[in-house]
């Protein structure tokens, strides 16, 4: 099939450069709601989408945990907060002149 070779490499890159992103060493995922209504779920998703329409929703994670006998299914909300970049900027060296010697009198005395 033409380009399927070209489409399966993008995809490794983008798969790559994901889990770079997201990586356990680059951040943390805190969670930012959870409910076990399915409306209120729904609900929450949408007026986060009209609250914030540049919201960058890759940076979302959401969990949908499914129910068994007793347990109701709940959901969850994640969002990833990334560690702070280090400072990368090389401190100035504090100027260090000779101190002066005490027994060296001034020119012109």
């Amino acid at each position: 099939m033409p380009g399927q070779k070209k489409r399966k490499r993008k995809h490794q890159e983008l798969t790559q450069q994901f889990a770079a992103r997201f990586a356990p060493d680059a951040g943390s995922w805190q969670v930012q709601f959870a409910t076990q209504d399915a409306g209120e779920w729904k609900a929450y998703l949408r007026e986060l989408g009209t609250a914030e329409p540049d919201l960058d929703w890759s940076t979302l994670r959401m969990d949908e945990f499914c129910g068994r006998g007793d347990h109701p299914d709940s959901y969850r909300l994640s969002h990833f907060l990334p560690h702070p970049e280090p400072d990368h900027e090389p401190h100035p060296e504090p100027d260090r002149k000779p101190h002066p010697d005490p027994d060296r009198k001034p020119a012109g005395i």
